[in-house]
């Protein structure tokens, strides 16, 4: 069954071009990682399969029905999506603000009931954050407020969960963590991820399939071995790379080994230059 599928989707932002005739599909029940590099329109795909951007042309299809279709609290059933980490942590509980997934669930005006917080709390144990339920969110670190995000998504029971680069300003163990707990949501849960990475080797390592963008087009998509290749990353990362195999598992891990030479006119070389102006250069560094 395909969670996702788009068929000739152009999208704008600022009225200019971002993503132009991309035909793309996701099947329900696997994790997907977008990477390319910066404005090639990851985040704006990612919001287009939230609805949070119209579409130009072409059509997106959730579960085999248009995306446009969905009543807002339906939609909200369906899917949930988390945005980069903001700097700010709303002035709440951990508690309030995973309660806040039951919301699509629960009467428009009613209180929550108690199988709303009984999946609140199942949420919380999901996610290690129920030991510090009843704290300002003001009070955690960056990887414990990363997760009550997550909670709060669970809590919502989606199908599809949408993550705009989850690890952004973690250390090292948080972004461990924080994919392992994505992983384990996915294993567990059944749930679709549809996920935007910076970290190639994190994408290659939890991922079923790795999307890869360029220039608002898709340039390949596949197997993390698949997709993750020196021609790729010199393509449209402008890196040289080596491949390994990593040890736990056998998936690509990528060393980039250097930056791609620019091609075109070269400055003279110090021989060829004026004796003041190589003064002039050197003196100027």
């Amino acid at each position: 069954m395909k969670a996702f599928r788009l068929e000739d989707v152009n999208l704008q932002y600022s009225g200019r071009p971002v993503i132009e005739r991309l035909n793309w599909q996701a099947d329900a029940g696997k994790i997907y990682s977008i990477i390319g590099p910066n404005g090639c329109g990851k985040s704006t795909l990612l919001k287009a399969l939230a609805r949070q951007l119209k579409l130009q042309s072409g059509s997106i299809l959730l579960n085999g029905q248009a995306l446009s279709g969905f009543a807002p609290r339906e939609l909200a059933r369906e899917l949930a999506m988390l945005l980069q980490s903001q700097d700010k942590a709303p002035d709440m509980t951990v508690r309030t603000l995973v309660g806040y997934g039951r919301f699509p669930h629960k009467p428009v005006w009613g209180p929550m009931r108690k199988q709303d917080e009984d999946i609140v709390d199942w949420a919380m144990k999901q996610t290690g954050t129920h030991h510090f339920a009843s704290r300002k969110l003001s009070e955690l670190s960056g990887g414990e407020r990363q997760r009550v995000w997550i909670a709060m998504a669970l809590a919502q029971q989606p199908r599809v969960l949408l993550l705009d680069e989850p690890t952004t300003y973690l250390d090292v163990s948080h972004q461990l963590e924080i994919m392992e707990l994505v992983a384990d949501i996915n294993r567990l849960h059944g749930v679709t991820i549809i996920m935007v990475l910076h970290d190639i080797n994190h994408a290659a390592a939890y991922s079923d399939e790795i999307a890869v963008m360029r220039q608002g087009g898709l340039y390949d998509c596949g197997k993390p071995e698949e997709a993750v290749t020196a021609a790729m990353l010199a393509d449209v990362f402008g890196v040289e790379a080596h491949i390994e195999r990593h040890p736990r598992g056998g998936r690509p891990f990528c060393i980039i080994t250097g930056l791609l030479r620019k091609t075109g006119p070269q400055p003279p070389k110090p021989e060829q230059a004026e004796p003041v102006e190589a003064a002039i250069a050197v003196g100027s560094i």
